[in-house]
């Protein structure tokens, strides 16, 4: 066997031995189909889950203590956000039923301003503006102002909660004075990371509740 032989086979071993390196190395490197990157890599809109409370009620599992007892560890409001739905409760009522027959239909819904959702809002304005209604309110030069007292919570949802509440008003009429006084039944409800009243009626009437 003469040099060139020998450098050949030398050379061709070497060829076979970094053939075979590349090959090991691309089958461990190459991902099976199961661990593809693409595959792995969260939703970008994960499946949302089933409707709740925001804010669940820790519960109680020791025994239960009668001098001692939180009751908003059982229910799907804190007391902070019970206390803010009854003020917007109670705030909604008095201001629904304070207007005045000189004041454009845009202050009235100024002082609902924050109160409620934009939905109820915009069946309020439309109320305020009906062309009959501010003609009355003008030939009779009719004042209201409105109070608001809250009764009692009438129903708990997930989501929402209805108060009781009675609308009191005194009312200037073509120059006579005079008092009335309804009840309502309110609904405030969760609307994105707020409470806004989502609905209201005559508290005969009855409301369904939960808003979902």
């Amino acid at each position: 066997m003469n040099l060139n032989d020998r450098r050949r086979k030398f050379l061709f071993a070497g060829l076979v031995v970094v053939l075979a390196a590349v090959g090991v190395y691309l089958t461990v490197a190459t991902p099976e189909h199961g661990d593809d990157p693409q595959e792995a890599r969260p939703s970008a809109t994960p499946t949302a889950g089933p409707p709740g409370p925001q804010s669940p009620p820790p519960g109680i599992q020791q025994a239960v203590n009668p001098g001692d007892f939180d009751i908003y560890r059982l229910l799907p409001f804190s007391r902070q956000e019970f206390a803010t739905a009854a003020d917007m409760a109670q705030r909604f009522v008095a201001a629904y039923e304070t207007y005045r027959y000189d004041e454009p239909p845009e202050t009235y819904l100024g002082r609902l301003s924050g109160l409620t959702t934009d939905d109820l809002k915009q069946q309020l304005g439309r109320d305020a503006g009906t062309p009959g209604l501010l003609e009355e309110r003008r030939r009779a030069q009719v004042v209201a102002q409105g109070a608001a007292s809250l009764d009692q919570v009438r129903t708990i949802e997930n989501n929402s909660v209805i108060f009781l509440v009675t609308g009191r008003q005194r009312v200037t009429k073509g120059g006579k004075e005079s008092s009335d006084r309804k009840q309502y039944a309110v609904t405030v409800a969760r609307d994105g990371g707020s409470l806004k009243v989502y609905a209201f009626e005559p508290a005969d009437a009855g409301q369904a509740g939960d808003t979902g």
